[in-house]
C-alpha cells in the first residue's frame, strides 16, 4: 500500500464519517429511493479519494439499470458495459465481489470498454457490489482519470462506505415498507367501514340480514364488474344525498 495513503487513512477515515452523516440526515427528509442513491452517489466522491465521476447500478431481474450518477459521461460508460454484457459494474453487480483495475487490465479484459473509457478520461476503475434487499441490488461504480488511481486503501474505503450505505438503506426500505403496509391498512379499513355501512342501510330498508345484505352487494359488484366498496359508496349516497368520504 501507498505509505502516503496510509498517513492520510485518519483523514479520510473523517471523510468517510462525515458522508455518511450527510447521508443519515438525508434518510430523515427523503421520501424517494431515487433522491437517496443520487445522496450515495455524491457521497462517494468525498468518502473515497481519487474519485472523478461515480455511478449506481441496480439490476432488476437481472437488468441492469445506472440509476444515480453524477455525469452523463458516466452513465454512458455504465450504459456501454450494459450493451457488451461485462465490465467492472457488471461484475460486481452480477458476482457480489469488488473489482478494481486499471485502464491496462481492463484493455486485456474488456477492450471496447477501456478503449471508450480511456477517451473519456478515465484509466481507473473501481466497483463494489450494493445489496439492498431482494428487489434492490447493484454496484456502486467509480471511475478515475489517473492512471492506477485506486489502490488496496481506496478498496477498502468503498468496502466500508458501501457496507455501512447498504445497512442504512436496508433501514430505510423497511421504514417505506411499513408505511406502505400502514396505508395500505387504512385503506382496508375505510372501506370495511363504508361496506358495513352499506350492508346495514340494506338492513333496514330491505329488513335482511347481515349477511343476505352483504351478498347483495357482492352480486351487484360482481354483475357490474365493479369493486365492492365503490358499490357499497354509491349505494350510501343514494341512499342518503350524502357521499362517504374517501
Amino acid at each position: 500500500m501507498d505509505a502516503g495513503r496510509e498517513e492520510a487513512w485518519p483523514v479520510v477515515l473523517d471523510d468517510v464519517g462525515a458522508a455518511l452523516e450527510t447521508l443519515s440526515s438525508a434518510l430523515d427528509s427523503a421520501e424517494d429511493f431515487a433522491v437517496l442513491l443520487n445522496q450515495v452517489c455524491r457521497q462517494v466522491n468525498r468518502a473515497v479519494p481519487g474519485v472523478d465521476g461515480a455511478a449506481i447500478t441496480l439490476l432488476t431481474d437481472g437488468k441492469p439499470v445506472t440509476v444515480a450518477t453524477t455525469s452523463e459521461t458516466v452513465a454512458e460508460l455504465d450504459r456501454n458495459q450494459y450493451s457488451l454484457g461485462d465490465g467492472p459494474c457488471l461484475r460486481a453487480a452480477l458476482t457480489g465481489t469488488l473489482v478494481r483495475v486499471s485502464i491496462a487490465d481492463a484493455a486485456e479484459r474488456w477492450p471496447v470498454f477501456a478503449k471508450e473509457s480511456a477517451a473519456a478520461g478515465f484509466d481507473s476503475f473501481l466497483s463494489a457490489p450494493l445489496v439492498v434487499n431482494d428487489a434492490h441490488s447493484g454496484a456502486v461504480n467509480c471511475y478515475s482519470a489517473r492512471s492506477h488511481g485506486f489502490a488496496e486503501l481506496d478498496e477498502k474505503l468503498l468496502h466500508l462506505y458501501t457496507r455501512a450505505v447498504t445497512a442504512a438503506l436496508r433501514a430505510y426500505t423497511r421504514y417505506q415498507q411499513a408505511q406502505t403496509n400502514a396505508e395500505e391498512l387504512r385503506k382496508a379499513l375505510t372501506s370495511r367501514g363504508v361496506i358495513d355501512q352499506a350492508k346495514g342501510i340494506l338492513m333496514v330498508l330491505r329488513q335482511v340480514s347481515a349477511d343476505e345484505a352483504f351478498a347483495l352487494l357482492v352480486e351487484q359488484s360482481q354483475r357490474e364488474n365493479v369493486k365492492l366498496r365503490e358499490v357499497a359508496v354509491r349505494f350510501i349516497t343514494r341512499a342518503t344525498g350524502v357521499r362517504p368520504a374517501p
